[in-house]
């Protein structure tokens, strides 16, 4: 299968923080699961660097915007080669040559529809949201996001005619919209897209006057009008791919599973106002929208004037760079979906509890011991009980977008061994017997090197390194493949020897 795989486009008027992480960590277990599995996965993320924010954040700083946009999008790019996301495309929205075609064919195309319309309004503009509100937006008078109240704001700008279309969105997410249904995960976002069908959609401003917002994409036939935000940004992901161009690469769109990875606070964008756009720009809408929740700290929203933001390159700094442990624990422990906390007191157990002591130590406890017997193994045996249904459970979740539970899977063939090994005694044996056990061993972990691989790709690898399989090497390949000779117990048959030994996890400090 072909998929095309796309996460938000991050917003680069400050460094990363930790729901960009909390994002790209989902979509990369994702994408190097479905590469796993032998799909011709395309998988993008990039910048939104347009809009009012970086134009006055630019200014504060005495820098141009795009002198900021420039400084700022090697802070994403940096932080996730550190993170291993394993994307194929980043783009950028100042980028002219490969973005701005596109968005503005886009915006001909919805101009010549029908659906823009150019008139006065008068609204309520939170510029952290970079977006108009409605009354009923707010709490209390304030925007729910940024705790601050909007600006009144009257002006002349073209309008994207939501209101004319409510019935045919609410069918595209119940049933199809001219042979098109949009799926969101989890189902419960989706109830609560229809809520806001059924409360009534209103117009969405498309575009603000070049004398507010001068740094954008100008409005075709419209140079006082510059884009807003949703049909310049939303475009990215149909821009990085060409489309609506002459260098179209139309298969990871026409002939793909198209899947967002966005989070719920942009979440109505993505399932109402990008598909209206895609239709009446007489292009196909993408098949699911997956919509993550939010990170908390401590159990409390992070916030600097309460002094519990955590900042991704401390986490990273606390694990000596190794960015696996962080993938885990996000991986571990929030649910997709949902809301998840991070904790240092719960991240540091994670790391100690299920990867330095139920997997370090036992990988590490299993090849000292075949060392003693030359490092030959023997026997594969029979499963002794630490796989069961492993594979089918954990696949099923992976590909059912439920990887909390597929990640416990695959740390729990490291939990049964160490049940296994602390039964059998294999220390206390002699002759085959001893070594069919440690053979035992080196093979459950090595299912659970292939297991963790989508979660914490590095350390799968130095796993299966150490148990010297024959195709680690190949591990480190985006074309790699787990075969179901793989997923068989005893299922590699030129194995026979362990490499050496090392620590693969370091005490903390």
């Amino acid at each position: 299968m072909r998929r095309y795989i796309t996460t938000a486009i991050d917003y680069p008027n400050a460094a990363p923080h930790m729901g960009h992480v909390l994002e790209k960590v989902l979509a990369d277990v994702l994408a190097r699961w479905f590469r796993l599995k032998g799909d011709d996965v395309r998988f993008q993320i990039g910048t939104d660097e347009h809009g009012t924010k970086i134009q006055k954040t630019a200014e504060k700083e005495g820098v141009t915007p795009q002198e900021l946009v420039d400084r700022n999008a090697l802070l994403f790019q940096d932080l996730y080669a550190r993170l291993n996301i394993s994307y194929d495309e980043f783009i950028r929205t100042t980028d002219k040559k490969k973005h701005w075609p596109t968005v503005i064919e886009l915006w001909k195309r919805l101009d010549k529809s029908g659906v823009l319309e150019k008139r006065s309004y008068t609204g309520f503009y939170c510029s952290g949201c970079e977006r108009f509100m409605t009354k009923r937006d707010l709490v209390d008078g304030l925007c729910p996001n940024h705790q601050v109240a909007p600006e009144e704001v009257t002006e002349e700008n073209w309008f994207l005619k939501m209101s004319e279309y409510g019935k045919d969105l609410k069918n595209m997410l119940t049933k199809d919209w001219d042979g098109e249904e949009y799926r969101i995960i989890p189902s419960f976002r989706e109830k609560e897209t229809l809520s806001l069908v059924d409360s009534g959609l209103e117009d969405v401003s498309f575009s603000r006057p070049r004398s507010t917002l001068s740094w954008g994409v100008p409005v075709p036939r419209d140079e006082e009008q510059t884009m807003y935000v949703w049909c310049d940004a939303l475009a990215n992901y149909i821009s990085g791919l060409g489309l609506l161009t002459d260098h179209e690469n139309r298969e990871y769109w026409y002939d793909a599973k198209v899947t967002h990875v966005i989070g719920k606070d942009i979440a109505r964008f993505h399932a109402l106002i990008w598909p209206l756009m895609l239709k009446k720009a007489d292009v196909r809408i993408p098949d699911e929208l997956l919509i993550h929740g939010f990170l908390t700290s401590e159990g409390e929203k992070m916030s600097k004037s309460i002094g519990n933001v955590v900042v991704p390159d401390d986490i990273l700094a606390k694990f000596e760079g190794n960015p696996d442990p962080l993938r885990f624990y996000l991986s571990l422990i929030v649910p997709v979906g949902r809301d998840g906390d991070f904790s240092w007191e719960h991240i540091q157990k994670v790391y100690n509890s299920r990867l330095r002591n139920d997997l370090g130590n036992l990988l590490n406890r299993v090849l000292v011991l075949l060392q003693k017997e030359e490092g030959q193994l023997g026997s594969f045996g029979d499963d002794p009980g630490v796989l069961f249904s492993t594979w089918e459970d954990y696949s099923k979740n992976m590909n059912e977008y439920n990887l909390s539970s597929a990640a416990t899977f695959a740390i729990s063939v490291a939990t049964n061994c160490n049940v296994y090994i602390t039964k059998s005694e294999p220390w206390t044996l002699e002759g085959s017997k001893k070594i069919e056990i440690l053979t035992q061993l080196a093979e459950a972990l090595r299912h659970t090197a292939l297991l963790l691989l989508p979660f914490i790709p590095d350390t799968a690898y130095r796993i299966s390194k150490q148990l010297n399989v024959p195709y680690v090497e190949e591990m480190l390949e985006k074309d790699f493949v787990i075969t179901e000779d793989m997923k068989k117990w005893g299922g590699v048959k030129n194995w026979t020897k362990i490499g050496e030994p090392e620590i693969l996890f370091s005490p903390l400090e």
